[in-house]
């Protein structure tokens, strides 16, 4: 960042940089010819109608998680807040690891958080191996212009040789061959004759230097291997490293944004753009590297290995399992993208290492779903209550709203009848003081329906209470002139067991049981939650038996519940708690 920058709060900095270059002008006058390209193909298009270009460049061999939200809400976000365009690329420069699976899934998952990459009447949808032509060429001019040169020597002794933070490295022995001879072994190694690791590509910058990542970086490698994309076309691939930069410059990016394990990269990323640039290969002005800091959300691991054995060995049921932190389980749980977007915003972009509480997470997701899901009412653990002066055989509709706060939502019908399904904990035999539901001479509401008095109960041989029993006041339906005739303190919910269906419930809660999993000694997989996941039968009201797949509703009292996406059938619903009320984690 130049001196002139203003200084940034932590929380928007990289905003505050977008601002200062649009005041600046500085990329006022660059063009785009409505495809990536080089210096001479952009020359020949229109001044640029994005105002910035960013981007969110996903490797496609594994499924994104929840630290890959926020750098999605904050690549797209920014350009929609800037009047520019964020280009979704598919950083696939490592034949081996990746799979149209993940390709699938990565444009599912962005799609759903709520961004779109067609901008200004043009899909902005990139695939890196599709400059594999290019990258090539780069390579090539650098090796002319004595930037790069063909390295022959063993991985080990390149390992020994390029120092250490305190000792500098010591140069190649093939360092200083011609231009001529390295380009010959390269166009070899294109070809396909020289076996995997028996040589490879390196820039020349200083063996010397304090950087160890500008000490002759390598920026191709032989690997025969089948790519998902290319086939067989190539044998020699470009490293991460070196494709960064002339990815974002390709595509004419202002802004690439990284998490902070780049910021030593840098350097070299600055590097490869200026001498290609020089070469005239690269038009001004060139993209800007900027870190910030990883998601480091606690009760989660993000790593990629530890997810895979999470999934492999079989902790979780797979990559979707409401209980892991990848995208594709956090909708199957029921998290809302606006949830996400909302976390980003509340959450900040820095550039200091710090732990976020993953309660943040819950509350994003508890105050959108608070305004958006409508009300159900579910019995999670249910007796029976008889209000024995109800007329057997007879029902009758209560109405209750479907949104205590959007009447224009409507009202919806729940019948009520003789027989009725409470929880379990709404009723004592002895309660203690400040218990304000049924227990024996007691009066309470049945929400929207009548106030009743509790006249007796039943217990089973063990002990159990299985049956309550109690008497209605008729003058005292909720919406009547009587509702409030009759006072009373407590209030609790009821669905009608005429009418009533049983349902699975699965009640999901954190996967770990401790804020940071494997911190110290620990093996991770030993901090995991033993209780993360109970599924009961649950007694729910008739109109839940219609939910869609991923409708997402608030079980009053209970918290926030999806209809499984996987699992539902057509008039039997599956439903995974979201998240609960309130937060049941806090110490």
């Amino acid at each position: 960042m130049s001196e002139k920058t203003p200084v940034a709060p932590a929380s928007n900095f990289i905003r505050n940089i977008v601002e200062h270059d649009l005041e600046q002008g500085t990329y006022k006058h660059r063009h785009w010819a409505s495809s990536p390209g080089d210096a001479q193909h952009h020359a020949a298009g229109e001044i640029d109608p994005a105002k910035i270009r960013t981007r969110f460049p996903p490797e496609p061999n594994g499924y994104l998680h929840i630290g890959h939200a926020k750098s999605i809400c904050l690549n797209f976000g920014l350009a929609r807040d800037f009047g520019g365009v964020c280009h979704m690329r598919f950083d696939d420069t490592n034949p081996e690891k990746e799979e149209q699976e993940y390709v699938d899934s990565i444009i599912d998952s962005v799609t759903w958080l709520g961004f779109d990459w067609n901008v200004f009447g043009e899909s902005h949808l990139y695939f890196a191996s599709n400059y594999f032509d290019f990258m090539y060429r780069a390579a090539e001019i650098l090796i002319e212009s004595g930037h790069a040169y063909v390295d022959q020597q063993t991985a080990e002794e390149m390992r020994i040789n390029r120092g250490t933070l305190t000792e500098p490295g010591k140069n190649s022995p093939w360092r200083d061959r011609s231009a001529v001879e390295n380009l010959a072994l390269f166009r070899e190694m294109r070809d396909g004759k020289h076996a995997d690791g028996s040589m490879i590509l390196r820039a020349k910058i200083d063996m010397a230097s304090p950087n160890i990542n500008l000490r002759d970086p390598a920026i191709y490698r032989i690997k025969h291997a089948h790519h998902h994309n290319t086939g067989d076309k190539w044998c020699i691939y470009p490293m991460y490293t070196f494709a960064h930069p002339l990815e974002d410059a390709y595509e004419r990016v202002t802004h690439s944004l990284c998490t902070l394990e780049f910021e030593d990269q840098r350097p070299f990323y600055d590097w490869v753009l200026a001498k290609l640039a020089e070469a005239g290969l690269l038009a001004h002005p060139l993209p800007r590297q900027y870190e910030f800091s990883r998601l480091n959300l606690t009760y989660v691991v993000l790593s990629k290995r530890k997810l895979i054995e999470l999934v492999e060995k079989q902790f979780v049921s797979g990559w979707d399992d409401p209980r892991l932190p990848t995208l594709v389980g956090a909708r199957r749980r029921g998290y809302a993208p606006e949830g996400f977007r909302l976390f980003t915003d509340r959450i900040g972009i820095s550039k200091t290492d710090s732990w976020i509480e993953y309660t943040i997470l819950e509350d994003c997701m508890r105050e959108v779903l608070n305004a958006s899901a409508e009300r159900r009412i579910a019995v999670l653990d249910p007796i029976k209550l008889v209000i024995d002066n109800y007329p057997e055989g007879q029902s009758e509709d209560c109405h209750a709203p479907n949104h205590p706060q959007k009447p224009e939502l409507g009202h919806r019908v729940v019948p009520l009848s003789r027989e009725l399904w409470i929880e379990r904990e709404d009723f004592m035999e002895a309660p203690p003081k400040g218990y304000f539901r049924l227990f024996p001479g007691n009066m309470v509401r049945l929400r929207y329906g009548y106030v009743v008095k509790c006249t007796s109960f039943e217990k089973d041989a063990d002990g159990n209470i299985t049956t309550v029993h109690c008497e209605y006041l008729p003058d005292t339906k909720s919406g009547t002139p009587g509702a409030d005739s009759v006072k009373v303190k407590g209030n609790i919910h009821w669905v009608s067991a005429a009418h009533a269906f049983a349902g699975e419930i699965r009640l999901y809660d954190r996967l770990f049981k401790e804020a940071r999993p494997g911190e110290g000694d620990r093996n991770y997989l030993d901090d995991i939650n033993p209780d993360s996941v109970k599924i009961i039968t649950a007694q729910l009201e008739p109109s839940l038996q219609q939910a869609r797949p991923e409708e997402r509703f608030q079980f009053e009292r209970h918290g926030y519940f999806v209809a499984d996406s996987k699992d539902s059938q057509s008039g039997k619903p599956v439903f995974n708690r979201t998240v609960t009320l309130r937060d049941a984690w806090q110490k």
